[in-house]
């Protein structure tokens, strides 16, 4: 357990700094001019990649395809829900008894981290069966997505239930 803390604390480091040197009006020299209109150029660039990637994610829950959800997945992923952090492993053996019937995305927000890798924000609105029952939720979820030997796989996620 201390061990997906250590993970989960640099993880979430790593995104708070990211935040903080992305956000807009940061740069204001002429330099910082040309590395916002980079920096939108990257974004463009990757949000439809990312947010690609996470469809395929959900639609891979959907279809009940184990082997392309697990594929998606980086093998140090950590996912976090109101159950604590989870391990790749735990996630994959979790999903083996989850089935995602229906969904919706909404409110995308992205945020590029680096040239390779950046943070999806939504809500999404799901129903399906978990462990036997069906369930139906509105959630905000966060993704960070990274690309590794010219694979995207996700690295972090989080969900958290919507009021």
């Amino acid at each position: 357990m201390r061990t997906h803390f250590v993970l989960l604390s640099t993880s979430a480091s790593v995104i708070s700094a990211a935040l903080l040197f992305a956000w807009p009006g940061r740069a204001t020299s002429a330099a910082g001019t040309q590395r916002s209109a980079s920096s939108d150029l990257v974004r463009r660039s990757l949000q439809p990649q990312i947010l690609a990637k996470e469809r395929e994610e959900l639609d891979s829950l959907k279809s009940g395809n184990l082997d392309q959800f697990a594929g998606l997945l980086a093998e140090s992923a950590v996912f976090v829900d109101a159950h604590g952090p989870a391990t790749k492993a735990e996630i994959v053996k979790n999903a083996a008894e989850f089935r995602l019937l229906d969904y919706s995305i909404e409110d995308v927000r992205f945020i590029p981290v680096s040239a390779a890798s950046g943070l999806i924000v939504y809500k999404i609105t799901e129903s399906g069966v978990s462990h036997g029952k069906q369930f139906s939720a509105v959630v905000h979820v966060s993704a960070l997505w990274t690309l590794r030997a010219g694979k995207w796989v996700c690295v972090f996620s989080q969900e958290t239930a919507a009021k």
